[in-house]
């Protein structure tokens, strides 16, 4: 089978190998990664480096002789001094010999046909974001990206350039040298000569083919294969990994004919082509997608009554199966799901039901008898303005401000120092959206634990809440252990702890979390300073009907879990088929 047809056979794989891009913080960002083109991409690299991807033809001259030629232009080039005599590097050994390859190509080693000119250093007081008269543009290791990218430039005094060589010239291929363990052997092309002298730093290198095509020694660069050696090989500080030159030149690699490498680089910009076209596709039915599901959820939580909602409901469920195929999409169904329920179009109003009055009333009686026994230190107002509501509610619910529902506990100032045992401390980082977790791992001494929490103790069933960034994660408390709480966590000690199931559901769901935005202030780390927070307006329904609602949704979260279980399943087995085409396609 050739390598045009192990590709266009697979389209629809490579096309639907999708994978969620790993996210920390608060919740999803939603961004996905379409694992299926980036392994095609891959493939075309390591299938042009290994001869497989285009025909051999008996009338290209063999490598052999272009060798010859590129080492009779290499002394050339010493005798002009233009570069270096460089150290003879060893013979390639048979076990370095990194997979099988045409008969009319050669092993070398990357130094044999390559000059690699390391970057400038220069003191950081001496570099500007400025154009000036007698400094010159410096490319530094952000602006290696997939291609050159010159927004964000450096400029430095001419003087710091020593060498022409250190100028950047067309043709250049510019590596990141030094580097995260990723980003390390990242390159880019130079297609065009600068239109100014443009020179680059010392965490970059330069490599400059000696008659080899630039665009074959870049697809060698990128091969898989290739960036695990370098990374392999790369020295690892704390932070960064460094590519020595003494490490780059001994790369092994084959060399095709001349005439071979323009057929390669050629076909190589012919399927690169056609993976930009299945990214933009595949991007543009996302996007499309996104679209429709969010149009059609917006018409259930736009709902004026439980008939509009189950009419509206009917004409989305006609089209579930293809709807919801995606975790995004089973994320912003579960995110409707909250919203009905705090609407209290999730489950039948009862008719003979109950209004939420007796369970007000119990629950500000509660927060009278703490604050006459002094352990309560502040109330929220009790009117509710037209203004501080901000969705529709049945009838007999009742609004009432958040800080007239909960004892706050919070802690300010400098937690306690860690130790490896005693109590454990639950920091913003434990609480997620809708669960605490354990990670990492942190106490403080059991005399400190005392010292320390002097305002409160978390109980079972309370709500612990993140009032700064990641803003407006809540979780129930459930652990059988008592723990220390952080600064910039808040615990929610429910005045009537029934409650607490339901006020989850109201906090994490979209309708609350937009007005912890509003209330919010800070430009870059945004945050809720609890005399705001307690003022924020919450909906109470009947206790029977909270428990109603808090039954729903667990039913239909546990649906939606399945449903991302069975999909993440699918997504996982296509993704590993896309890596086993590719396996095969190199054996």
């Amino acid at each position: 089978m050739s390598a045009e047809t192990l590709i266009t056979d697979h389209l629809d794989l490579w096309n639907e190998a999708i994978t969620k891009k790993s996210s920390s913080g608060r919740g999803s960002n939603g961004k996905i990664q379409l694992t299926g083109v980036n392994k095609l991409r891959e493939l075309i690299l390591e299938l042009a480096v290994r001869g497989k991807l285009v025909d051999q033809s008996q009338e290209d001259e063999p490598s052999s002789e272009l060798l010859k030629k590129i080492f009779a232009e290499k002394n050339k080039r010493i005798e002009r001094g233009e570069i270096k005599n460089p150290k003879n590097l060893p013979s390639i050994d048979g076990a370095e010999l990194p997979f099988q390859i045409p008969a009319s190509w050669k092993f070398i080693r990357l130094g044999d046909a390559v000059e690699i000119i390391r970057g400038i250093t220069f003191p950081a007081s001496e570099k500007s974001k400025s154009p000036a008269p007698e400094r010159l543009a410096c490319l530094r290791t952000t602006n290696v990206q997939d291609t050159i990218e010159v927004r964000d430039l450096l400029y430095i005094k001419e003087s710091f350039v020593t060498k022409n060589s250190q100028y950047i010239q067309k043709n250049d291929i510019v590596m990141s040298m030094a580097n995260s363990r990723e980003l390390v052997g990242k390159v880019a092309f130079v297609e065009e000569q600068p239109d100014e002298p443009m020179t680059f730093g010392g965490f970059l290198g330069v490599l400059r083919p000696i008659l080899l095509h630039p665009k074959f020694l870049m697809a060698v660069l990128r091969a898989p294969h290739s960036r695990e050696t370098l990374i392999g090989n790369a020295s690892q500080t704390t932070n960064i990994a460094n590519i020595s030159i003494g490490k780059l030149n001994p790369l092994v690699i084959g060399l095709p004919p001349i005439e071979e490498q323009h057929r390669i680089v050629q076909k190589v910009d012919e399927l690169m082509a056609l993976c930009d076209r299945l990214e933009q596709q595949t991007s543009d039915q996302i996007a499309a997608h996104d679209t429709l599901v969010d149009t059609l959820l917006g018409t259930l939580t736009q709902s004026q009554n439980a008939t509009e909602l189950a009419e509206n409901w009917t004409r989305l469920a006609a089209h579930f199966d293809t709807l919801f195929t995606t975790e995004q999409s089973i994320d912003k169904l579960k995110q409707t799901i909250s919203q009905l329920a705090v609407m209290g179009l999730l489950v039948e109003q009862k008719k003979q039901g109950k209004d939420a009055n007796s369970l007000i009333s119990k629950i500000l009686y509660t927060r009278d008898q703490l604050a006459k026994a002094g352990n309560m230190k502040t109330k929220a107002s009790e009117t509710i303005d037209p203004n501080d509501t901000y969705l529709s509610i049945p009838e007999n619910w009742i609004w009432i401000r958040l800080g007239n529902t909960a004892k706050f506990i919070d802690y300010r100032g400098k937690t306690p120092r860690k130790v490896n045992q005693g109590k454990r401390l639950i920091t913003a980082k434990n609480i997620r959206q809708g669960y605490i977790d354990l990670t990492p791992d942190e106490f403080i001494s059991e005399q400190d634990y005392t010292d320390w929490m002097t305002r409160g103790f978390p109980r079972k069933n309370d709500l612990l809440f993140t009032p700064e960034a990641p803003l407006g994660n809540a979780a129930i408390v459930n652990l059988d252990q008592e723990f220390a709480l952080a600064q910039r966590a808040i615990c929610f000690q429910w005045h009537v702890p029934e409650i607490s199931q339901f006020m989850l559901i109201q906090i994490m769901a979209s309708p609350f979390q937009e007005q912890l935005v509003k209330n919010a202030t800070g430009m870059t780390a945004t945050g809720i300073k609890a005399s705001k927070l307690k003022e924020i307006a919450v909906a109470i329904p009947p206790l029977q009907e909270q428990e109603r609602i808090v039954q729903k949704v667990d039913e239909l979260i546990a649906l939606c879990d399945q449903l991302k279980g069975r999909l993440n399943q699918t997504s996982e087995t296509r993704c590993q088929l896309a890596a086993a085409i590719v396996k095969c396609a190199l054996d």
